[in-house]
Formats: structure tokens, C-alpha cells, sequence
């Protein structure tokens, strides 16, 4: 079954994403701290930027270039993501 276009490009919260799954980082909400914002930033994870999802338990871990980020719960939910 082939996704359609508007599927394709369907955004979702990271912490919905299953795991092994590539993602680009499409937004960051604003219930994200604006300090943890450009830490975030600090460790390559952009908007535009392909991520791998590595785990969802206990915490959100994503593999960014070649370093691996732990992200909680509660900011990974605000992070949103399309299939890369």
C-alpha cells in the first residue's frame, strides 16, 4: 500500500514515533523552554534535521549525525516530526 502525498508528509510528536524509524524535525512547540530550545539546537537538533529514533523507554532516544540524545517525556512531546 503506497502513502498518498498529504499522508506522507503528516506531522507527529516524537514520542509517537516507533522506534527505528527516521524522522525530520519539522517544529518545536512553544511549551518548550526557549533555554532548552537552543540547547536542543546546541546538539544539532533542528528543524529540517534527520533523526533516527533509537527508544521510547524509559526517555526518547534519537540518534542526531553520530550522537545519541535522551530527551524526556515531557519535551519530546512537544517536538514534532514528519518521516524522512
Amino acid at each position: 500500500m503506497n502513502a498518498t502525498p498529504a499522508q506522507a508528509h503528516e506531522r507527529i510528536r516524537l514520542t509517537g514515533t516507533p522506534v527505528g524509524r527516521m524522522v525530520r524535525i519539522t517544529d518545536f512547540g512553544d511549551e518548550i523552554d526557549p533555554l532548552q530550545r537552543e540547547q536542543l539546537h546546541a546538539y544539532g537538533l533542528s528543524a529540517a534535521h534527520a533523526v533516527k529514533v533509537l527508544q521510547q523507554t524509559p526517555m526518547t532516544v534519537l540518534l542526531c549525525e553520530h550522537v545519541e540524545l535522551a530527551i524526556e517525556h515531557a519535551v519530546a512531546r512537544h517536538i514534532w516530526a514528519e518521516p524522512a
